[in-house]
């Protein structure tokens, strides 16, 4: 165990923490259960609080965490929330440090936490500080995005500590006028053995896929993960020979709608739907695609550079940063293949873009020596990733240096 772990165990000895999440299938329900139970091992006395939903997914419950359900909804409904601020305001009450992920959590917890006094809101006397990790951006439009623009000035005006997963989400809140803003670690869990080639073997027997290339993509299917752009690619890649079978792994509201296309349109294409054994596809696969419309740390891509395999990825939010390319500004249709600083670990595209994505990943293919270079390098990065521990510890500093504001 590092130092700041070490030390996290002494001084975070009956720290009261108090984890707030929403609804979550994926990433942000994983690091919460992870940061918990980190926090409980160095000491810490930490309650949870989220939808019944989230504690059935990923099990919070355990030596030191205790979960307690709050029905916080996916989306704005005023009764459900004004209900559901009221018990946050009974449960957290006696926290020395409240943490909420997301966007709808935090300024649901804000709310429950603060009191509107002249000028900038500002904590009721005997409150807990409250931190905020955004985990994603606002993408939509119209009235929605009315509505959570409210939500981050909400955020931005009534954190003490705002942590933002991705460098745009940063200078958002700081454009906010938030009043400290940091970056949040988000890693992926402490991996397995990686899958040997009888698994890759294996995989690619079940797939039926002989001598063809193997594209994989992991994500829920939604309309931030970009797949239709994936389709419009894959258009192209079916004109290839042997054209390359894409697999797409994961579930989600757009499964009918992706199914019907692919049928329609007799893409070179599968939909896996939800799987255990995502490491063995991504031993089996000659190249992985993640084509959101924006991510913040996406667990796939510690996973897929952790594998060694060559990566095609959209440069939007925390990706560059993740494959080691400088962030820059948005990337546009239109925009060159490799869109900014090219990285050594991964073949960054545009998002919307499916002839760039379409190329890239041909250049790949086309190239083993590219490929080669590219799972090597990806494995390389992805030891200075950061771990598990590093983001305990960094919550754990955290959380000391805000106690004594309010106790």
């Amino acid at each position: 165990m590092s130092d700041a772990g070490r030390r996290s165990e002494t001084e975070l000895n009956g720290m009261r923490v108090a984890l707030v999440l929403g609804t979550s299938a994926g990433g942000v329900g994983r690091h919460v259960r992870s940061v918990a139970a980190g926090l409980a091992e160095a000491g810490a006395r930490v309650l949870v609080c989220g939808p019944a939903s989230t504690e059935e997914l990923f099990g919070f419950g355990g030596s030191g965490v205790r979960f307690t359900e709050v029905d916080l909804a996916d989306r704005p409904r005023p009764l459900n929330d004004a209900r559901a601020v009221r018990r946050l305001r009974t449960l957290l009450r006696d926290a020395d440090v409240v943490h909420a992920h997301g966007l709808r959590a935090g300024a649901l917890v804000v709310t429950a936490c603060v009191r509107v006094a002249p000028g900038p809101l500002r904590f009721a006397k005997g409150g807990p500080p409250v931190v905020v990790t955004l985990h994603n951006a606002v993408i939509a439009g119209g009235r929605t995005a009315a509505v959570y623009g409210a939500l981050e000035r909400l955020v931005a005006r009534g954190a003490d500590r705002v942590l933002g997963v991705s460098p745009d989400l940063e200078e958002r809140m700081r454009e906010l006028g938030a009043r400290s803003v940091g970056h949040a670690l988000v890693p992926a869990p402490a991996p397995g053995a990686q899958p040997g080639p009888a698994a890759r073997a294996d995989i690619r027997g079940e797939l039926g896929v002989g001598d063809r290339p193997l594209i994989v993509t992991v994500g829920r299917l939604a309309a931030q993960k970009g797949l239709p752009t994936l389709l419009d690619a894959a258009e192209g890649w079916g004109r290839r020979t042997p054209p390359p079978l894409v697999a797409i792994v994961g579930d989600g509201p757009l499964e009918d709608e992706l199914g019907a296309r692919i049928d329609r349109e007799d893409l070179p294409v599968r939909l896996l739907g939800r799987r255990p054994d995502v490491p063995e596809l991504l031993a089996a696969a000659d190249v992985a695609v993640v084509p959101s419309v924006w991510e913040g740390q996406p667990l796939i891509v510690q996973e897929i550079l952790r594998a060694g395999r060559p990566l095609v990825a959209t440069r939007v939010g925390g990706i560059p940063m993740m494959v080691g390319a400088a962030p820059a500004g948005p990337a546009k249709p239109g925009d060159p293949v490799l869109h900014g600083p090219e990285s050594d670990a991964a073949l960054l595209v545009p998002p919307g873009d499916p002839a760039a994505l379409e190329r890239a990943v041909s250049r790949v293919l086309d190239d083993p020596g590219l490929a080669v270079r590219l799972g090597a390098a990806g494995a390389q990065r992805a030891t200075s990733l950061p771990t598990e521990a590093d983001a305990v510890d960094q919550l754990a500093a955290l959380y000391l240096e805000l106690r004594p504001q309010t106790r």
